[in-house]
């Protein structure tokens, strides 16, 4: 039975134009000055040279088989994506240091060579001047799952998109961005350094955690209580659990933690029927 005290079933506010530049405007500042509090030691030094010791890879794909116009906002997310990755590719992340996205990448704007690239936003698919690149902060997000590093803010996606054909992840694994309050901050809890290493490829995004000791513990991160609800309103909504279990070198069962839970709005219908 549907709980109707659960909020992610509620209809989608629908707030006004000034409510939300007001809002961006509060948050904008917030963020900002969070920037600039001496409680954290924010990562900024770079480096060519590659650590040696690989903790975490992974790789998405660049393009969609999209049509018309969105096949275009797909090449410009590359570009984006491009411009973005040069400004974190080779970050190490010394012990107690904290990764700012946003604070690294800088605001996306058209002077800097941004463009146009794919957005969701309020449940709409649009474009805006730097689109595309939560794919990049879903990317990093991942790898970071795989690593004793600590997420210590990640915003999931409020609406899912795409049907599970090909999902390789599971539903509600990543992290959605947007400048700068909507950020990713992941923290060294560790002794040692890490460092973040990533490319554009030819036709996939690559992205590496690497650091100066081995691999000494593995991660599997797990789906858990998966469901489709009917909200009053008429729509659905998508809800999971994801845990996370920890091995050691020979493989034995350390332990197993909940990482979070994830409720967004379906934007296809559950009933399809598969082709």
């Amino acid at each position: 039975m549907v709980d109707p005290r659960n909020k992610s079933l509620r209809p989608p506010i629908r707030r006004s134009w000034l409510r939300l530049r007001l809002g961006k405007a509060y948050y904008t500042g917030r963020r900002y000055l969070l920037w600039c509090s001496p409680r954290f030691h924010w990562a900024k030094r770079r480096q060519a040279e590659r650590l040696p010791h690989v903790q975490a890879s992974h790789t998405t794909p660049l393009l969609r088989k999209l049509r018309g116009e969105e096949m275009e906002l797909q090449r410009n997310k590359v570009l984006n994506l491009c411009l973005a990755v040069d400004r974190l590719d080779g970050l190490v992340l010394a012990p107690g240091e904290t990764f700012s996205y946003w604070k690294l990448i800088g605001r996306p704007t058209r002077r800097k060579g941004y463009r146009e690239g794919m957005v969701l936003f309020l449940g709409r698919i649009g474009s805006d001047v730097g689109g595309g690149l939560c794919q990049l902060s879903n990317l990093i997000f991942w790898m970071t799952l795989h690593t004793p590093l600590t997420v210590t803010e990640r915003y999931r996606h409020s609406h899912d998109v795409f049907p599970d054909s090909n999902r390789t992840q599971p539903f509600g694994s990543g992290a959605t961005c947007a400048y700068p309050h909507r950020d990713l901050m992941i923290r060294n809890d560790t002794k040692v350094p890490f460092q973040l290493c990533l490319q554009v490829g030819e036709t996939h995004l690559e992205g590496q955690w690497r650091a100066t000791v081995p691999q000494q513990l593995r991660f599997e991160v797990l789906e858990r209580n998966p469901r489709m609800d009917q909200a009053a309103w008429g729509g659905y909504v998508r809800h999971n659990e994801l845990f996370r279990r920890v091995f050691d070198e020979s493989g034995m069962l350390l332990g197993e933690e909940f990482l979070f839970s994830n409720d967004a709005i379906m934007m296809y219908s559950p009933l399809l029927p598969e082709e």
